[in-house]
């Protein structure tokens, strides 16, 4: 860790906590565009962790989970650096959308440039200013619009195993082993050879209680596994984390009204009825049925469908059952957003 950190032009030395404003660009109408950002650094050496909220601005529920992380009299025991960024995509977030102006989707823009497309510059400057410090990170992420996603964490596991020990210690119920996208902060980061977890959790635009408890206490996690924060004196409820190898989605195989007979992290069994689309008399019938076994992790919540429409998404796991069950535990522990005491 450099004894003087520069972000935006300005320092933050050991032990010092500041907020910065990092100029991005200047919109038609002359408002400034500025990243909110807020460093913690403790005075010993230690990781530097980024943590990022709304890459696509209308995913909040990483917003609020930074914004509580903030919180936390914990970080005042902190080693090495947290640079929390709670908006990314802060124009995106002003107008409640995923999209920037042009509607290009900022993740898929890194590492970007620095005289291309807003989305571009954005990205060249997070990449630049933030990510460039960094020895590892966190990308907060929900479901896009009208889906939900369970909470779990994604990565490239092959060959990544201090990615593989970063997904376990954030206790999630499931980790996904996903491919990379070309232009994605993930690809952009492991090209630079810094192991970035991504968590996935409810929907865009709203809150969601239990995604932003899990979502707190992974974070929290994982700063206690790189030895940022001191570790709990009072062992927190274990959950047991499940890798998925593969998973697929079901799509509408007709246009009409859903009638969805599974819900989310309920396991499926291959050929099983998920959900059934009919016109709006109830007639001219088309099941949705599982093409092998596993545990949905991601579902459309809105039931008008046109064909083609992504509704059920389907993790693979070896033993569903014990996927199931861990994952009913889970829910059951973080009902209503459970505050855990030993938190900090």
């Amino acid at each position: 860790m450099t004894k003087n950190l520069v972000i935006g032009g300005t320092t933050i030395k050991r032990g010092e906590r500041k907020r910065i404003a990092l100029d991005v660009a200047k919109l038609y109408d002359f408002t400034d565009m500025t990243i909110p950002i807020e460093v913690v650094r403790g005075k010993e050496d230690g990781p530097v962790l980024f943590v990022s909220g709304a890459v696509h601005g209308d995913e909040i529920n990483g917003v609020e989970i930074i914004r509580r992380l903030l919180t936390k009299k914990s970080l005042n025991k902190i080693k090495g650096t947290l640079i929390a960024v709670p908006i990314v995509n802060v124009f995106g977030f002003n107008t409640k959308s995923r999209y920037l102006p042009d509607r290009r989707d900022l993740n898929r823009c890194f590492p970007g440039y620095e005289n291309g497309s807003l989305a571009a510059q954005m990205a060249h400057i997070f990449i630049k200013e933030v990510v460039s410090h960094c020895t590892h990170g966190i990308d907060l992420h929900c479901a896009t619009n009208n889906r939900v996603n369970l909470p779990q964490v994604r990565g490239y596991f092959e060959d990544a195993p201090e990615l593989e020990k970063m997904a376990k210690a954030f206790r999630a119920p499931v980790m996904v082993h996903s491919p990379m996208l070309e232009g994605s902060l993930r690809q952009t980061t492991f090209d630079m050879g810094i192991p970035v977890l991504l968590f996935e959790g409810g929907e865009a635009l709203r809150f969601n209680e239990k995604v932003i408890a899990s979502g707190l206490k992974g974070v929290l996690n994982v700063m206690r596994h790189l030895k940022m924060l001191p570790s709990l004196k009072i062992k927190a409820h274990p959950h047991e984390t499940f890798m998925a190898r593969s998973s697929h989605w079901l799509r509408a195989p007709n246009s009409g009204i859903l009638s969805a007979r599974k819900k989310l992290g309920q396991r499926v069994k291959k050929n099983q009825i998920l959900g059934i689309i009919s016109d709006p008399f109830g007639r001219d019938k088309h099941e949705i049925r599982a093409k092998r076994k596993g545990v949905i992790i991601g579902i459309s919540d809105f039931p008008l469908l046109n064909k083609g429409d992504a509704v059920f998404h389907i993790a693979t796991f070896q033993d569903t059952a014990t996927v199931e069950e861990h994952i009913d535990i889970f829910d059951e522990h973080h009902k209503g957003g459970n505050k855990d005491r030993f938190l900090d």
